[in-house]
């Protein structure tokens, strides 16, 4: 089962132990955490939208990468010296995916917009949720997805299909997010391996942020965009995904963020007066539900802790 995701532009994977049901103050407080974490992640989108125009998705993504980096080395104060050859490739690993995973995604949202992108992004978490599994509601849940894809993704003359594969390449990307992060959870305690990853991901971009920027002169509205977009994607999620996770049990979790892609639709309508058509809106239902379903019918198995954000 899928342990923990958060998508939009920031994402958050890792697990809890899901014993015992808690107090209601405390489910309540975690919902509103849950709520805020995932309109933050898509505000935080929207607002990095605004500054394409100016200096490109590019640009926007190396500071979002800058800004994460920060947080996460504060958050998880990683000793890279100490860190072995089997700890230092998955780190790596992930590290490769963070620059790649947001890339695609904003580039994907540039083009074929917000709701759209984070919908066929969530393909990747639902993947992982639902790969070797051989129960029949599964297969379904499956099926469901895959024909609602293709209703997204039909043909027609405005239909931009590398902004589709963009999207779609951010799934890979998440799904492989969320393998290699279990894997750095193992070898790595609390954040570090994380926070190895972000640094390592923020370094990356430093060369080809700096390039974009001079290609792209920013303005004090983009850059604050930008770093904008850092913080609602990176550091609001992070804290809030943390402390809800103390308050609801993984697999609530699980189910909650599968709002994301609403969330993502809803204000790409407000924001940036993205609209989506019906039928693209039922294939968004779809899906959503696939991942609500494929979750809620999954039996939670106990884990240790490991909770990390890119």
């Amino acid at each position: 089962m899928l342990k923990i995701s958060h998508d939009g532009a920031g994402h958050t994977s890792g697990a809890v132990h899901d014993g015992g049901t808690g107090r209601d103050g405390k489910r309540l407080a975690g919902v509103a955490l849950m709520l805020g974490s995932g309109l933050s992640t898509q505000a935080g989108a929207s607002v990095a939208a605004l500054a394409f125009p100016v200096i490109g998705p590019v640009a926007v993504v190396a500071v979002r990468q800058w800004v994460a980096a920060a947080v996460l080395w504060a958050a998880g104060r990683p000793r890279p010296r100490s860190f072995t050859a089997a700890q230092w490739r998955p780190v790596l690993g992930l590290a490769l995916v963070f620059a790649v995973m947001n890339l695609s995604l904003y580039t994907a949202i540039d083009r074929v917009g917000l709701g759209l992108a984070v919908t066929l992004e969530f393909l990747g978490p639902l993947t992982v949720a639902l790969a070797g599994s051989r129960r029949r509601i599964d297969a379904w849940c499956a099926v469901a997805a895959a024909a609602a894809v293709v209703v997204l993704a039909r043909p027609s003359p405005s239909t931009d299909y590398p902004g589709i594969a963009l999207a779609l390449l951010a799934a890979v990307c998440w799904a492989g997010y969320i393998l290699l992060n279990r894997i750095v959870g193992l070898r790595l305690p609390g954040l570090e391996g994380s926070a190895a990853a972000a640094a390592v991901s923020g370094a990356l971009y430093l060369p080809v942020g700096v390039l974009a920027l001079r290609l792209h002169p920013p303005t004090a509205a983009s850059i604050t965009c930008a770093l904008a977009a850092g913080v609602l994607s990176s550091a609001v999620p992070f804290l809030a995904d943390l402390l809800a996770l103390r308050r609801v049990p993984t697999h609530f979790f699980g189910v909650f963020m599968s709002v994301n892609p609403l969330f993502a639709a809803l204000i790409g309508l407000a924001v940036l007066g993205q609209h989506l058509d019906a039928t693209a809106w039922l294939a968004m239902l779809v899906i959503v539900g696939a991942n609500t379903v494929a979750v809620t019918t999954t039996r939670p198995a106990p884990t240790t802790d490991s909770r990390s954000t890119s």
